[in-house]
């Protein structure tokens, strides 16, 4: 996998573009044709204490088998010879404290999600916050070359210009379900139980990503409503055969995660909520999961790839920080060595 990661790297080095040329390549949407949905219940809203049994047939098993170093596709890693045994054992004994969680209330989960106006303009998107205060979250756009007309990608390319005449809408979301987490983890290392410590972790991760989809299925079907009549399986939802995305900042799309901090002070202008975030932009506690939610039937996942000096330098001017700064956010995502002396 890592020697794989090092040849896309040196294939995207060698088709890297200029920002200019990426820009001229971008998505074109008709806008012109297109309609946004508006959301039927504009603002935040908050679920305080969401019942973890009704996030069970969410859970998406395949990532929790990673965790155990098991690489395989759950329900068929169930089923090859290699794995089935340990995999069945796993699950079993997922399944018991699983059920415990549920049933004892060992662990609480909560939802904030909100829905505001939004536009775009080049790589961000300004988003109006319950204050009619405009919000900015700043964009990167994938920098190599690209064959049979596949334009170059940025989330923006999926929200409405500010220079169309109809008003578009973004999504946002913070879920976790990892309050009593640290508690319930320390019970099982006082009983030198590390196996159940590592197992309620797992557990409580996929209750996190199992919350994340329920929340955006509810947004589909009743905050927003851009999706009403999809009554999904279980395996779709997983393979997400719906219309719109849920991109989260610090993974492959959006890289940065320092994005956060606005998904944040949209959200949870008073920090009232028990997610927060640290210096280095991670949540705690750790079983949480926030994001945007893109309604348009285009919109869809990328990887934004490694990105020129050119993009770095723009991108530090638009978000007012230094390029130092910038690369040492995006350094997985740099086609350079940095100069020491941009810090």
């Amino acid at each position: 996998n890592h020697e794989r990661e090092i040849h896309q790297n040196r294939l995207q080095k060698s088709r890297l573009i200029s920002l200019e040329t990426a820009r001229s390549n971008k998505l074109e949407l008709d806008w012109s044709g297109y309609t946004p949905a508006k959301p039927k219940q504009l603002g935040i809203h908050s679920y305080e204490d969401y019942p973890l049994k009704d996030l069970v047939n969410y859970i998406d098993w395949t990532p929790f088998f990673h965790t155990w170093e098991m690489r395989g596709i759950y329900p068929k890693i169930m089923d090859d010879p290699e794995t089935a045994t340990q995999a069945k054992i796993l699950l079993e004994d997922a399944q018991i404290l699983l059920d415990r969680i549920v049933n004892e209330k060992l662990l609480q989960a909560k939802a904030y999600v909100g829905l505001f106006p939004a536009e775009s303009i080049g790589e961000d998107i300004r988003i109006l916050n319950q204050d009619s205060e405009w919000l900015t979250v700043f964009g990167l756009r994938q920098q190599f070359s690209k064959t049979q007309n596949r334009p170059n990608l940025c989330l923006s390319d999926f929200i409405a210009p500010a220079t169309s005449s109809e008003t578009d809408y973004i999504g946002a979301f913070i879920v976790t379900s990892g309050l009593g987490l640290d508690t319930l983890c320390k019970s099982f290392e006082k009983q030198n139980d590390d196996y159940s410590s590592i197992m309620a972790k797992a557990l409580a991760d996929r209750l996190a990503e199992a919350l994340a989809e329920k929340m955006h299925e509810h947004v589909r079907q009743h905050l927003w409503g851009y999706g009403e009549a999809t009554n999904l399986s279980r395996e779709d939802l997983i393979s997400e055969k719906y219309l719109g995305i849920r991109p989260a900042p610090g993974y492959p799309a959006c890289p940065d995660h320092t994005q956060k901090e606005t998904l944040f002070k949209l959200l949870d202008p008073e920090q009232q909520t028990e997610v927060k975030l640290t210096e280095t932009y991670a949540m705690l506690p750790g079983a949480s999961v926030s994001g945007w939610y893109m309604g348009h039937p285009k919109a869809q996942y990328f990887g934004l790839g490694l990105i020129g000096r050119d993009q770095i330098q723009d991108y530090a001017t638009r978000r007012s920080i230094s390029i130092g700064e910038a690369e040492q956010w995006l350094s997985p995502n740099l086609s350079y060595t940095p100069k020491q002396a941009n810090k």
